[in-house]
């Protein structure tokens, strides 16, 4: 691997869950000291400051074209719709979702339910099709994030109905094609499987349907053969209600407002406990020079 290709490795891996769990757990991470080394970036983050100047530091180098990673397209799209066209008090944020065979990059719940399946400069489009057959099983509306490269690619391989989102430059999102929402085509059986026990329950209640009494190891089978009766678009709407409220980020607006904001992506996905932020805070304040003695 080139030094280049290090450096780049290491930047993109400087924003992974295992970096800011390590920040929040323990109020030090020698993951991104180390990481910090390798990037080639040390001697700008140490006169940067902080640990959360390093990271707003890093990220500049990160979404220069040519080295987008899915990172910073997840970035753009929840600075420019979760947190610019909505709240995380109004809409739900998931990320790594099942869907199928699948598991979507970001999906925003609001009054519907919409997946974006980002393809960055890095990536390639030979898992694209069968993505997005699994994703309108459970979403009402997808859309494909593109790099500018691919967009005439992507709007000759997808079918009307498929959106297409373009990253402008690194900051925000532009529609190419909207999305059509298709919440009456949805698979409720599909549906099911992406949800937890007590998620698929809650729906059942909601619809008016009995819910058996049987033990765990029967129920996930029995509540299944409830699910296939249903009409998508009633198991849509309430997947979206019931998901919007188990799986709500509203408490995290409070540290969400504290971080720098190349890491406010990162903390709304990734699941913390309410004592870590105070920890998750304070160590983003710590002089990167006192942070490179993290690693020894």
């Amino acid at each position: 691997m080139t030094t280049a290709a290090t450096n780049l490795s290491a930047i993109s891996r400087l924003f992974s869950s295992s970096v800011f769990r390590q920040l929040a757990e323990k109020g030090r991470s020698p993951l991104f000291a180390r990481l910090l080394t390798d990037s080639g970036l040390l001697d700008m983050a140490l006169a940067a400051g902080t640990v959360g100047s390093s990271f707003d530091m890093a990220f500049a180098a990160l979404r220069k074209a040519g080295m987008r990673d899915e990172y910073v397209y997840k970035s753009a799209l929840t600075h420019n719709i979760l947190l610019g066209r909505h709240s995380l008090n109004t809409a739900c944020l998931l990320t790594e979702f099942r869907a199928g065979t699948s598991k979507a990059d970001v999906a925003i719940l609001n009054g519907t339910s919409t997946v974006y399946e980002i393809k960055s400069e890095r990536d390639t489009l030979s898992r694209l099709e069968n993505q997005l057959q699994n994703y309108r099983k459970v979403f009402a509306k997808v859309y494909v994030v593109v790099a500018e490269p691919f967009i005439d690619q992507v709007l000759e391989l997808t079918d009307e109905d498929i959106g297409v989102m373009s990253l402008v430059r690194w900051d925000r999102v532009r529609t190419v094609r909207e999305a059509v929402d298709r919440a009456d085509a949805v698979c409720p059986l599909t549906i099911f499987d992406s949800l937890r026990l007590s998620e698929a329950i809650d729906i059942l209640s909601n619809l008016g349907i009995e819910v058996p009494d049987l033990p765990n190891t029967k129920m996930r089978a029995a509540l299944r053969e409830k699910f296939a009766e249903l009409q998508p678009r009633s198991v849509h709407d309430e997947m979206v209600r019931v998901l919007k409220r188990e799986r709500s980020l509203a408490a995290l607006g409070t540290l969400v407002d504290q971080l720098p904001q190349s890491l406010k992506p990162a903390a709304l996905s990734t699941r913390l406990r309410l004592s870590d932020y105070d920890r998750l805070v304070s160590s983003l304040h710590t002089p990167t020079s006192k942070a490179m003695e993290w690693a020894i």
